[in-house]
């Protein structure tokens, strides 16, 4: 008799581990580890997820006490190195083990079953992410020769259409009426042959000019050392980690690919991630030019069927290498050689939903479980990365940094300009574009170049104001200003979504919903009145395309601008932050930042980071061709360290200033950070729970030292989606094992009606 431990899909803190099940001999064949499984759990069958299985059982329970596996819901969706490191982020991140597990799960299944009647088996309850299968109408030896009565005119047109190869049944159906019919006759007397062929979909490729890889005549010396580092990395085979430091253009992506052929000519496979959906298209386009239909891609973007079929394809070993967002890390790919998070330094990468795992976090456990490499590309690395590679290891591996300082070829980094708006408007221009950003765009319109510019802001404005009485329009459901979109002639949440017509809100938008006047103004630039403004400057002379989530929202929108974007003669790409990594058009020449001090004055001791980071990226789009860049920045704070470092490709005069402040107020990296959110309707129960949670941390770390306990106290958005937030934050030492004590102290807090309690740690999101 076997034994299976299994996870109990239930969410809870209060189920910490697996379960003893027996596994009957009739489902021996089909128990394996990653199967999803029914099982009987407190008098109810419930979904299970199996992640090891044992010769006896491992609770010391006696076998006949040991309740049976009911049925097999789902074949096997991931391995045992996978069910470590699920077992691991549970611990890590503090979250119920079956939320652990799920991510790795097979796209579209869900955790609710149903049954026809009490006499049939119970059936997953699944979104429409099956296999697809497409029949195939060929012509046979027999069909070339076959001669059609004189008045059979469909059946000569099939075969027609079938003289130059097989085609599927649904297009011979769309162009021939009554095919499938003609299809069965002939069929029927040997002159076609009917198969079934599984279709792929999501497998699409880009059109992007620019998404090609033509291997390199030699390689750069930093590329070659990189490849070396890479290379040793993967003999050691224990996790260690290579951090590809190159400057903005320096070919990391042709030391990925490299890299990927001697994993690939290893019998091995790799995983590669990106920060943005947005740069996926681009990155997919120069992999499969490398490699072809050996590349699988997964994303958010991609329907649950597509990314069903992409995830099968991984499974089935047809495909080796996998690329896409962060849920790409959970891909079922065996025998990983090579993990590679380009622009490792990136938020985005971190999930902002339960379990809350960080994907460069997770990616290193990963390695170590696998014994592969892991390769962190960026221009502007992590803090946190950098001070791992200078301790020399870090969590039992080794950390490398490899630095790329130079662009392969002619190719040089962009000259850096930086504007103090405040002497622009002292001077009388009350633009929001500078005089030098005004000049250099007609610049690149006379020579028939393209243009980036970048405001991190989307909307016409950031939010109206009376000019009477200084009323704000603010949402009614979020403690959040409502920002103004000329366009659609709305005010829209940007917390919850909601959208209001400026006719309906409470009064029209013209009027103050306090006072009644009818001096409303606008205040702020989002990315609307950018684009309005410049094609008053530019007129028709180029195209100007916008990028934001507004112009991205339908699926493929990346994708169809970028393509515009990149057929154009001369344009001006319009957009937020999704613009300013990754992207690689040699046509660029100029890039222009609107306002640099959006992410600067965040209330976020990350934002001096994020915007450093954010500048230096955008300004690597110029001058990745033959063709000088030159980059102009708009700031209000122009002595800031992260702006003079940008202007003068400078990182260690940022980091220098950064470094002091974050020690002196102990953040990481001399420190980790969790963040315990709690929400609800009842401001009482909230208070009261953030209160109890507060006092029980205080008393479980009472004598630790470098343990720091804030709050509790309002977040800064205190009302989203009319819930009150109240959060706590813990400071600990950065070895500390801060998963197993928070998550332990909102464990013991017990249920709270009405009180939903997030634990993020390592947190990236303060608001």
């Amino acid at each position: 008799m076997r034994y299976a431990h299994v996870v109990v899909d239930i969410p809870t803190r209060a189920l910490e581990g697996a379960f003893d099940y027996s596994v009957p001999d009739e489902l021996a064949r089909d128990v394996e580890v990653g199967s999803t499984v029914l099982v009987n759990f407190s008098r109810r069958p419930s979904v299970g997820y199996v992640v090891a299985l044992t010769e006896r059982p491992a609770s010391g329970v006696p076998a006949s006490k040991i309740r049976p596996v009911l049925q097999v819901l789902a074949p096997s969706a991931f391995d045992l190195g996978a069910a470590r490191v699920a077992s691991w982020m549970a611990r890590e991140y503090a979250c119920p083990p079956c939320e652990a597990i799920r991510p790795f799960l097979a796209p579209g299944q869900l955790v609710k079953i149903r049954r026809e009647d009490d006499a049939s088996p119970w059936q997953l309850v699944c979104e429409k992410s099956g296999p697809v299968d497409d029949r195939w109408v060929c012509l046979s030896e027999d069909g070339k020769r076959y001669e059609p009565r004189g008045n059979a005119s469909r059946q000569r047109a099939v075969l027609d259409a079938l003289s130059a190869g097989p085609v599927r049944m649904a297009e011979l159906a769309a162009t021939i009426n009554g095919a499938a019919k003609v299809v069965a006759a002939l069929e029927r007397r040997g002159a076609v042959t009917v198969e079934t062929r599984r279709r792929v979909r999501g497998s699409g490729e880009t059109t992007l000019s620019s998404a090609v890889a033509p291997r390199p005549q030699r390689l750069t010396d930093g590329q070659r050392e990189a490849l070396s580092a890479i290379g040793k990395a993967r003999e050691a085979g224990r996790g260690d980690v290579v951090l590809v430091d190159g400057v903005t253009g320096s070919g990391k992506t042709e030391v990925y690919l490299a890299a990927i052929e001697q994993t690939l000519e290893e019998g091995k496979g790799a995983l590669v991630l990106v920060p943005e959906i947005s740069l996926t298209a681009q990155t997919v386009g120069r992999f499969r030019s490398r490699f072809g239909d050996d590349v699988a891609v997964l994303h958010s973007r991609l329907s649950v069927g597509e990314r069903y079929d992409q995830w099968d394809l991984v499974r089935q070993g047809l495909a080796h290498v996998v690329v896409g967002a962060r849920s790409a890390l959970f891909a079922p790919l065996a025998n990983v050689g090579l993990i590679i998070i380009d622009e490792e330094h990136e938020g985005s990468y971190k999930q902002g939903q339960s379990p809350r795992y960080h994907a460069r976090e997770l990616a290193c456990r990963m390695a170590r479980e696998r014994g592969c490499a892991l390769v962190l590309g960026s221009a502007t690395p992590s803090i946190e990365s950098l001070a791992r590679c200078r301790a020399g290891e870090w969590g039992g591996v080794r950390w490398t940094r490899v630095s790329m300082p130079e662009r392969p070829g002619s190719s040089v980094l962009p000259t850096v300009q930086v504007v103090d708006m405040t002497q622009q408007f002292g001077s009388g221009n009350h633009s929001i574009f500078s005089d030098p950003l005004k000049k250099a765009l007609e610049g690149v319109i006379e020579r028939r170049e393209k243009a980036v510019l970048l405001l991190n802001r989307r909307g016409f404005a950031t939010f109206l104001m009376c000019r009477e009485c200084g009323c704000v329009p603010e949402c009614p459901h979020c403690s959040t200003s409502l920002t103004y979109h000329e366009r659609t002639s709305q005010l829209v949440c940007h917390s919850c979504g909601q959208t209001w017509p400026t006719v309906a809100y409470p009064n029209p938008a013209t009027q103050c919903p306090n006072c009644g006047s009818r001096y409303m103004g606008a205040f702020g630039i989002g990315t609307q009145r950018v684009e309005d403004e410049l094609a008053l400057i530019l007129g028709d002379r180029a195209e100007i395309i916008r990028m934001d989530a507004d112009t991205t929202s339908e699926k493929g929108g990346h994708q169809r601008l970028l393509e515009r974007f990149d057929a154009a003669e001369c344009a001006v790409l319009v957009g937020t932050q999704m613009i300013a990594k990754g992207l690689d058009f040699p046509e660029v020449t100029l890039v222009g930042v609107i306002n640099a001090d959006t992410t600067l004055k965040l209330p976020d001791f990350r934002a001096g980071e994020r915007t450093y980071d954010l500048l230096e990226q955008v300004a690597g789009r110029a001058g990745r061709g033959d063709r000088p860049g030159r980059v102009i920045i708009q700031t209000y704070w122009a002595e800031h360290p992260a702006i003079q470092a940008v202007a003068r490709h400078d990182r260690q005069m940022f980091l220098m200033s950064e470094l002091a402040e974050r020690e002196d107020a102990y953040y990481p990296p001399y420190a980790r950070l969790a963040n315990v959110v709690a929400t609800g309707r009842d401001v009482r129960a909230v208070t009261m729970a953030m209160d109890d949670l507060a006092a029980s941390l205080r008393k479980r770390l009472a004598g630790e030292r470098e343990w720091e306990v804030l709050g509790p106290a309002d977040c800064l958005k205190s009302r989203i989606k009319d819930r009150v937030r109240r959060h706590v934050m813990v400071k600990a030492p950065a070895p500390a094992n801060m998963g197993v004590v928070v998550g332990g102290c909102v464990r013991d807090l017990g249920r709270r009606p009405g009180v939903s309690i997030a634990v993020d740690i390592d947190c990236h999101d303060l608001m």
